[in-house]
């Protein structure tokens, strides 16, 4: 199924397009792609070569299809895609931190741009993060207290991971957490990386409001281990609303949604 109807767009609108078609169906055709973007076959092949190099998806005869549950993009490709949506996505969840609040934020694209956001807000507020990209970013504000938990080092995450990091997250009463997802499906948010997904359930544990940060194109998406229930998420906060099933099975569970849309200039 291709992902909107549009002429020629650039690499990379056209690589998030195709990650976007993926989110609601398990397999891409070149052909079709190449119709639906304006431009040849050979484009959209090569598009495909570049993100199965990126372990983004897997390349199939004549199209492409979701890559391995236990794998993802690593940070540095992920923050390239989707800039404008996560950063519509990070400012929604920061205008719900009010002053004085305490807020555990987990390490991701998504979540750095919540940290920027809190940052420019200059809202005085408690900030317990294991991303390094957070703590500097939220560090930037004098208003904002940043504590940053121990563990391993993950260079390629830029987070940091392990026991000594969830014993750490366990010691804090906070009001707020804050998490990213490798993908949503109506059994929850779920995860590429076992060791993200025990540093997201510490976070979720001691926070009675809990926000799930995820772009439109997580939504569907199955990844190796699921993160929590739907029930223990509070907020779900994204820029376009969910495909209809999906919304309706998170709203069984109560969940709030918050979706920021494009704002329109006149």
């Amino acid at each position: 199924m291709a992902p909107r109807n549009t002429q020629a767009l650039g690499k990379a609108a056209r690589h998030a397009a195709i990650l976007e078609a993926l989110s609601t169906d398990p397999t891409v055709r070149i052909s079709t792609l190449a119709e639906d973007f304006g431009v040849s076959t050979e484009t959209v092949r090569r598009d495909i070569e570049t993100l199965s190099a990126r372990g983004m998806v897997r390349r199939t005869y004549g199209g492409a299809s979701v890559s391995h549950p236990a794998s993802q993009p690593r940070l540095s490709e992920r923050e390239r895609l989707l800039v404008a949506e996560r950063a519509r996505i990070g400012q929604a969840g920061a205008a719900l931190v009010e002053e004085g609040m305490v807020v555990m934020l987990d390490a991701g694209s998504t979540t750095t741009h919540f940290a920027r956001a809190l940052a420019a807000r200059g809202v005085r507020a408690t900030l317990l993060t294991n991303s390094l990209d957070a703590a500097l970013a939220a560090g930037a504000c004098e208003a904002l207290r940043v504590l940053v938990a121990p563990g391993e080092l993950s260079v390629v995450e830029r987070g940091l991971y392990g026991p000594e990091t969830a014993a750490f997250l366990r010691r804090f009463h906070v009001d707020m957490a804050v998490i990213g997802a490798s993908g949503l499906t109506e059994e929850g948010p779920c995860e590429a990386e076992s060791r993200a997904a025990w540093v997201k359930r510490a976070m979720l544990e001691r926070a009675p409001r809990r926000l799930l940060l995820v772009d439109s194109s997580k939504f569907g998406r199955v990844f190796l281990e699921r993160i929590c229930p739907p029930e223990q998420i509070t907020d779900l906060v994204t820029e376009a609303h969910p495909p209809v099933p999906l919304a309706a099975a998170l709203g069984r569970h109560g969940l709030r949604l918050i979706v920021s849309e494009m704002q329109k200039h006149v």
